[in-house]
C-alpha cells in the first residue's frame, strides 16, 4: 500500500448551495481523508477553499481528473502554507534582557562576564543558575529513522527536530536547539554528542535507527551527568502506558494481568515493551520480521509470536510496524484494545477496528509522544536531575492518565497546564 502524504490543495466553488459538498464527495469517492478545511476568500461569486488532505499520488490524480468534470468547482493548485510556516526556520534565539546601555553591555559581556565565569569555574553547579544550561535541551538527530520517511539524512531531519524544539519552547518554556549530526558510527556519535554536555541541561535523541539507537542511548546515559532520552523509545512508551492505564480504568481491567501484544519491535516497540515490563505487566507478546528484534523482546521477558498469534491471544495490541493496512478487520478480537500508532497511515483505521468489535481503538494522531516529552524534560530540568528514571516516566504516564477528560483517551496536547502538571509530577519523582 502506498504511503499517504499531506497535501494542501486550493479549490474554488461557485457560491451556491451544494457546490462544496459536490467537490468533497469527489475526494471521498477516491478515499481521500480531509484533515482541515478553510475558506480563504470570496470574489465574484466564487469561494476559494484551502483543503488539507492525506493522499497517495494515485488518489490525488484520480480526484483531480474527476474535479475537472464539475461545472461549479475547479482545482486551482497546491497551497504553500506548510512551506511558509517553515520559512526561515521555526525557532529563534533572543536575549532575555535588552542590551541597551554601555553598562549592561559591560555586565553581560566583557569585563563583567569574567566574574561569572570565574565563579562557575570554582563551583560548576552555578552554571544552572547563571547560564542557559538550566533551561536548555539539545534535540539531536542523524536522520536515519525519520518518522514515515526513513533514512533521509541529517539535513532533512532538521525540520523535524526544529519542530520538536519549537514545541518545547511553546509548551514548557525550554530553550531547545536542534542539532543535526552526520554519521552512523556509534562510537563517533557518542563522542560527538557527549562533547555538548557542558552547554545543555539535557539531551533529547530523535530519529536514530534501531538497533544503533539502543546502544547509543545506553552509552550516553552511562557517560553523561545530564538526562538523556531517546524519545522514539521512551516518549512513545510513556503515552502508550498512560493510554492503557486510562482504558483499563474505563473498562475495569488490571493492566498488570492484561495480555499485551506489540506488533513491530523497532525503537518504539521495544521502548513500549521495556517500559510496560518494568511497570509490572506480566504478559507481553510481540512480533517482528527481524529475528534480532524478537531476541530483544525475549531478553525483556516477552514472548515472540506471529502477527496472527498476537492478534488472537492479546487483550490489548499496540502497533508500531510502519506498515499501512497491516491488520485486517477480521483479525480484531471482540472487546480488544487497539492502538495503531504508525503515522501517517495506521496499521488499521480506528473506525474500522471499532466496527470490527474493538472496545477501544486510537491512532498515532491521538496517542502521540507530544503529550510526554515536554513535561518530562521540564520536570527533569527543574529538579536538576542527572538522569531520567523509571519513577519519572511512571509518574508522567500516571499524570497523563489522570488528566484525560472522561470522554477522551488523552488530554489536549496544546494545553500548557497539562504539561505543567506532568512536569510537577516528574520533578517530585526526580527529587
Amino acid at each position: 500500500m502506498a504511503r499517504r502524504i499531506q497535501e494542501v490543495l486550493l479549490i474554488e466553488t461557485r457560491h451556491r448551495p451544494g457546490t462544496l459538498a459536490s467537490a468533497l464527495q469527489v475526494l471521498a469517492h477516491h478515499g481521500i481523508n480531509l484533515e482541515h478545511l478553510h475558506a480563504l476568500s470570496r470574489e465574484r461569486g466564487w469561494t476559494r477553499w484551502e483543503l488539507t488532505v492525506e493522499v497517495t499520488p494515485a488518489m490525488l490524480e484520480g480526484a483531480l481528473e474527476e474535479l475537472a468534470g464539475l461545472a461549479d468547482a475547479h482545482y486551482v493548485g497546491r497551497s504553500d502554507r506548510v512551506f511558509q510556516r517553515h520559512r526561515g526556520g521555526k525557532i529563534s534565539v533572543r536575549p532575555t534582557l535588552a542590551i541597551s546601555t554601555q553598562q549592561i553591555l559591560r555586565d553581560v559581556y566583557t569585563p563583567g562576564v569574567a566574574v561569572v565565569s570565574t565563579a562557575i569555574a570554582e563551583q560548576p553547579e552555578l552554571a544552572r543558575d547563571y547560564t542557559i544550561k538550566g533551561q536548555s535541551v539539545a534535540v539531536i538527530s542523524n536522520g536515519t529513522a525519520v518518522l514515515g520517511l526513513g533514512a533521509v539524512g541529517p539535513l532533512a531531519s532538521l525540520p523535524v527536530i526544529e519542530g520538536k524544539a519549537a514545541l518545547l519552547a511553546s509548551l514548557v518554556d525550554i530553550v531547545a536547539l536542534p542539532l543535526a549530526v552526520e554519521g552512523r558510527d556509534v562510537d563517533a556519535l557518542v563522542a560527538a554528542i557527549a562533547a555538548f554536555e557542558p552547554s545543555f541541561g539535557a539531551i533529547l535523541l530523535e530519529d536514530f535507527s534501531a538497533p544503533d539507537c539502543f546502544e547509543l542511548e545506553s552509552r550516553l546515559r552511562a557517560r553523561l551527568s545530564i538526562p538523556v532520552l531517546h524519545d522514539d523509545q521512551h516518549g512513545t512508551a510513556v503515552v502508550v502506558l498512560a493510554t492503557l492505564l486510562r482504558v483499563c480504568r474505563r473498562y475495569g481491567h488490571d493492566l498488570h494481568s492484561l495480555n499485551v501484544g506489540q506488533v513491530g519491535l523497532g525503537a518504539a516497540g521495544i521502548g513500549i515493551c521495556s517500559l510496560l515490563a518494568r511497570y509490572g505487566c506480566r504478559s507481553l507478546r510481540g512480533t517482528d520480521i527481524r529475528p534480532e528484534a524478537l531476541e530483544r523482546l525475549r531478553a525483556l521477558g516477552g514472548t515472540p509470536d506471529t502477527l496472527a498469534g498476537v492478534m488472537q491471544r492479546c487483550d490489548a495490541v499496540v502497533l508500531t510496524s510502519g506498515v499501512p493496512g497491516l491488520v485486517a478487520p477480521a483479525m480484531i478480537r471482540p472487546g480488544q484494545i487497539v492502538l495503531s500508532l504508525s503515522n501517517p497511515d495506521p496499521e488499521i483505521d480506528p473506525i474500522a477496528a471499532l466496527d470490527a468489535g474493538a472496545a477501544f481503538a486510537a491512532d498515532g494522531k491521538i496517542i502521540n509522544n507530544i503529550l510526554g516529552f515536554p513535561g518530562i524534560f521540564r520536570g527533569a530540568l527543574d529538579a536538576r536531575a542527572t538522569a531520567i528514571t523509571d519513577a519519572m516516566l511512571f509518574e508522567a504516564a500516571e499524570a497523563l492518565a489522570d488528566l484525560a477528560p472522561d470522554d477522551e483517551a488523552a488530554p489536549n496536547p496544546l494545553d500548557r497546564e497539562v504539561h505543567a502538571r506532568v512536569a510537577a509530577r516528574v520533578r517530585e519523582a526526580a527529587r
